[in-house]
């Protein structure tokens, strides 16, 4: 750990505004913490921001860090990143948290040279993922990195697990620091000193036992199989095992207007995909029969019910949408979707009028027609409403990769063996290009299959084209 004078009233100040909390707090993994890091706040307070930032420079510097360029990994670290960039003279290069389907495609922008050595800026490493996957990325452009600097290491074994792959963290402050000056400080009580301490000892991420560099070997997926046991949602679980156990990754929108064609497509298409995606509005002669029906197939051919329902409005409202009216969609439909638009509310909402029943949601984060709006800040927001939320919602529907935490899927509408469009704007990809290319998990195929003279057999050409997509791509 850098030595600073200034570092006990940098832990105060942090304390002070809320970037270091005690309580009880769910983490992204799931796990219940006593204490929650929220550096976010600190660009709201720019002169702490330039502080932490040449504290950050110095913590390298003094390390011996060698580098031409840094890369703060998003979102939180790219203000500290860019005050060291503006204030010593170092050119950044930014890390992309999605790769657009757009432009050149890149995940890493700026300007920088193959061979080039960069500095990785974080502000809190917990397991050293976030870091790792900051250098995965530069790795692929052929950019090197040997060393990364974080505000605060929680001291969860992070440091270790980055040392197998030859990366040394150096840290500003440490967990075991921050809490001394805290309790000595009366901010907190010896109780909570112990809490978070034992805390801390309790959840340890161990390095792998893999003595090789990890950066140096092919990128390795984990499986549609291990991401059911990592996810804590029970239709994630379900739908991960779904395709996993049936060869899998179609979804079926079955977009017919009659309760009986519904049936029918159902029926014909549902040995070979893992979801049923339905438009309930658009049946003319829609009865809870149908639903009971509907259900029944789903039970007999073993896929997930998913009502495409776009919820988009204040939380009061989506929770009777969704739970009343003609359709009472929660009782039938174990997935839904919503958009991002009216913020987190319409997701508690939503998780709210499900409460005890094994529900789940998707949020809208791209969309596949010409001339959408859901451009990178919507993207954003809708990563950071899905990881607020992440015991209820369980990915996207997107056109691409949007995150790497293996525990939300991601779902592609607008696929087509017949690559091209329509009159309306719909702009069609290939299974492979979907799932190989741009690192989705789902394609969702509606026109292509329920135009069709034959239904059932075009399903499984979809079948069979995204499943070995997805082999090749475990297999790269």
């Amino acid at each position: 750990m850098a030595q600073h004078h200034g570092l006990r009233e940098v832990v105060l100040k942090l304390f002070e505004i809320n970037a270091i909390s005690f309580g009880e707090f769910k983490l992204k993994s799931g796990l219940l913490s006593p204490i929650y890091f929220n550096l976010r706040v600190i660009i709201g307070y720019p002169e702490l921001l330039r502080k932490i930032s040449e504290l950050l420079w110095k913590a390298a510097d003094n390390a011996g860090a060698s580098y031409q360029i840094t890369c703060g990994v998003p979102y939180t670290a790219l203000p500290l990143a860019t005050c060291i960039s503006l204030d010593h003279n170092i050119p950044m290069v930014i890390r992309r948290r999605e790769a657009k389907d757009y432009g050149t495609k890149q995940m890493i922008e700026g300007v920088y040279a193959k061979g080039d050595t960069c500095l990785i800026v974080e502000d809190v490493v917990t397991s050293g993922g976030s870091v790792y996957e900051t250098a995965v990325e530069l790795n692929k452009v052929q950019v090197i990195v040997k060393d990364a600097v974080v505000l605060l290491d929680r001291g969860q074994g992070g440091k270790e697990r980055l040392m197998v792959d030859n990366i040394k963290l150096h840290s500003v402050l440490e967990i075991a620091y921050v809490l001394d000056v805290l309790v000595e400080s009366e901010k907190i009580t010896r109780g909570t000193f112990d809490a978070v301490h034992k805390f801390i000892n309790d959840n340890q991420f161990k390095p792998s036992e893999t003595k090789d560099n990890a950066l140096s070997r092919k990128e390795t997926y984990l499986t549609y199989e291990q991401r059911a046991e990592v996810t804590i949602n029970p239709i994630a679980k379900r739908i991960f095992n779904i395709m996993h156990s049936k060869q899998t990754n179609l979804v079926f929108s079955v977009d017919a207007s009659t309760a009986t064609e519904v049936l029918r497509l159902a029926n014909l298409v549902g040995p070979h995909i893992c979801v049923l995606k339905t438009h309930v509005d658009i049946i003319t002669d829609f009865t809870m029969e149908f639903v009971k029906s509907l259900v029944e197939l789903s039970n007999k051919h073993n896929f997930v019910i998913f009502e495409d329902r776009k919820f988009a409005d204040i939380g009061s409202t989506v929770v009777k949408q969704y739970s009343e009216g003609v359709y009472h969609i929660k009782d039938w439909a174990e997935l839904t979707n919503a958009h991002s638009v009216p913020g987190n509310g319409v997701i508690k909402g939503l998780r709210e009028a499900a409460q005890g029943l094994p529900r789940a949601a998707l949020l809208i984060a791209q969309m596949s027609c010409k001339g959408s709006l859901t451009n990178e800040s919507y993207v954003k927001s809708s990563l950071e409403i899905a990881e607020e939320f992440n015991d209820f919602v369980i990915g996207f529907i997107c056109t691409s990769k949007l995150t790497d935490d293996p525990k939300f899927i991601h779902m592609t509408p607008g696929v087509n063996l017949s690559i091209s469009g329509d009159s309306l704007g719909q702009q069609y990809l290939s299974p492979e290009e979907v799932i190989k290319n741009r690192k989705c998990d789902a394609i969702i195929v509606g026109r292509g299959i329920y135009s069709a003279e034959k239904p059932g057999e075009v399903a499984v050409q979809y079948k069979e084209a995204g499943f070995k997509a997805y082999l090749e791509r475990m297999s790269t």
